[in-house]
């Protein structure tokens, strides 16, 4: 492995080297896959790998630049993404085994977006079954490993895009976050993901877990990688009403604007609760360089969180069981047994329960609006931990799994509820060498501004460079 191997740059880096034809997408595209073939028997990251199709992809790739013709920003970039984005006559597994046939008759939106600027397809990447589990296990395929520490968990669900970009396997991949598992990946593996407003990036062509919470996003290097992303991926699409219909935003741009002069805010409670200490250090620290770029960072008194978690809980269990409902008559079998004991149990949610956490989302989003009006983003842990080990977060469906599950997804799923943005960025290491991410939460369709503070962070700080010292 040498530094410039280049699999090792970023996104936007590998975009401007072969825009500019000093890599070929071929050369980036072997590099990756040449990664794969050393990593992947240990991190079990990707479901499926398609070599022999990506260099063919990477070929036309170049031979188009050769003659001038570039499909967009991301022409040649080999990408792999989580295994629930369905792209016609591909197998989408769902990480489960009820889909492990599954052919899609059509592409998702976001991936189509993607190739239309010219990305190369690696293969698929490992997601907990369904999407339905924050730490990375799956019965069916096993668990998928942090490439930062083999024995610790990589955080769910997107938990192959979390551990591939770690290790340098792809130069970016899509998760989803429907109650954290863009951020908590993005946390325990160390690197940076964009959980973005509902409506922002169209869900159409992604397996949902929950209609109404369901978020497409990017895992990558940068936050310059994630807005470049999110940019070309952003917009309406008819075929996801819930989708806004507007111009995609101008979100690299955001990422060269400095901070000065911004507020951003610490939540006063839950957030700063039970912290384990390099947690509550890497919070104190990032405030303290947010500091030093011109911003301040003040406390801010927040509407109670837990009564947002519960409800973000009681909206993803019944939408998931509603979903699920067929399968869990017809196939119970075929589930893993934590998924399974998950979804039977919100089959125990009253519908009254259910309305009145729809109805009180609103109110809730107004009132969480009204507290920050003073800051422009609010910096908060995404976790408490840092990457617990595999076999000591196994719970299965034992008793004590769903606290389990709770502790790690307390400080992601208010977000999920009010539907709003948040920047996962790394931000420190444990004593032990684990990564440590902090999440920057924003306004309504305000990405910009966490990508401009996160991006401002980054270019004072080494986090997201560091790479696993994988053997």
């Amino acid at each position: 492995m040498t530094a410039t191997e280049p699999a090792l740059l970023t996104l936007t880096e590998i975009a401007a080297a072969l825009a500019a034809r000093k890599i070929s997408s071929r050369e980036a595209t072997q590099s990756c896959l040449d990664r794969i073939a050393r990593f992947q028997p240990r991190l079990n990251a990707f479901m499926a790998i398609e070599p022999d199709a990506a260099l063919a992809a990477a070929g036309a790739a170049d031979r188009d630049l050769a003659k001038g013709k570039s499909r967009g920003a991301l022409h040649g970039i080999p990408l792999a993404h989580k295994d629930m984005y369905y792209e016609t006559g591909k197998v989408s597994t769902c990480g489960s085994k009820i889909r492990k046939d599954f052919v899609a008759s059509t592409t998702s939106t976001a991936v189509r977006r993607l190739q239309d600027a010219g990305t190369v397809r690696l293969g698929t990447l490992q997601l907990s079954e369904f999407a339905y589990g924050p730490t990375g296990h799956n019965a069916h395929f096993g668990a998928v490993h942090n490439p930062w520490h083999l024995d610790h968990i990589t955080g769910g669900s997107s938990s192959g895009s979390g551990s591939a970009v770690a290790a340098r396997l792809t130069f970016a991949a899509l998760g989803s976050d429907t109650g954290g598992s863009i951020r908590m990946p993005a946390h325990f593996c160390g690197v940076t993901g964009l959980k973005t407003t509902v409506g922002l990036i169209s869900r159409a062509g992604a397996m949902p877990l929950s209609q109404s919470l369901d978020t497409v996003g990017p895992l990558a290097r940068t936050v310059e990688d994630c807005a470049l992303l999110t940019q070309v991926m952003a917009g309406g699409d008819p075929a996801d009403p819930t989708t806004r219909n507007a111009p995609a935003p101008d979100l690299v741009s955001a990422t060269h604007q400095p901070i000065k002069g911004l507020r951003i805010g610490i939540p006063a409670t839950f957030y700063v609760d039970d912290l384990d200490a390099d947690v509550s250090r890497a919070l104190d620290e990032t405030a303290a360089t947010l500091t030093r770029e011109g911003a301040a960072v003040v406390r801010v008194k927040l509407p109670e969180q837990r009564r947002l978690t519960a409800a973000c809980q009681i909206v993803l269990a019944v939408e998931a069981a509603a979903f699920h409902k067929t399968w869990m008559i017809e196939r119970p079998q075929d589930y893993g047994p934590q998924v399974l004991m998950r979804l039977q149990n919100a089959l125990a949610i009253p519908a009254l329960t259910y309305v009145e956490a729809l109805r009180w989302r609103g109110p809730a989003l107004a009132e969480h609006l009204a507290a920050i009006r003073d800051v422009d983003a609010i910096l908060a842990p995404i976790a408490p931990v840092p990457a617990p080990t595999i076999a000591g977060s196994d719970v299965g469906n034992q008793a004590g799994a769903e606290a389990v599950i709770q502790n790690l997804t307390r400080f992601t799923r208010p977000v999920n509820f009010l539907g709003l943005p948040s920047l996962a960025i790394p931000a420190g290491q444990s004593r032990s060498g684990l990564p440590i991410g902090l999440q920057l939460i924003g306004r309504p369709f305000d990405e910009a501004m966490i990508l401009r503070i996160g991006a401002t962070f980054q270019r004072t700080t080494d986090f997201h460079t560091q790479i696993p010292g994988l053997p």
